[in-house]
């Protein structure tokens, strides 16, 4: 059993008994709006979120987190939705605060 607590968001809670599953898209399943503006293909970085706890939950960094982090546009605790996959365990976000959407209420 895995879970995505996303804390600004009002510790909305996801459970998944699928493990391997992008955390994009266990977001996108439960009805959260959650920004990829280059359609999930890792190619930007509008998808970060930012990790408070779990990163031993999510498989490892991809090319492209990789390429990120090089450029400094992803922070040590920073992954992409798109490209991570949950294994199992608990794993506790933020959505970015650039990557806020204007019709959502975030908590803090």
């Amino acid at each position: 059993m895995s879970r995505i607590v996303i804390q600004n968001l009002g510790n909305f809670t996801i459970d998944s008994e699928n493990s391997e599953r992008k955390v994009i898209e266990l977001i996108h399943e439960s009805g959260i709006d959650w920004m990829h503006a280059c359609g999930k293909k890792g190619r930007c970085t509008t998808c970060k979120m930012v990790i408070l706890k779990g990163q031993e939950s999510l498989t490892e960094e991809t090319d492209r987190e990789i390429f990120y982090k090089n450029q400094s546009r992803l922070k040590p605790n920073e992954r992409l939705a798109c490209q991570c996959s949950l294994k199992s365990g608990e794993l506790i976000i933020r959505v970015a605060d650039i990557n806020k959407f204007p019709h959502l209420t975030y908590t803090e």
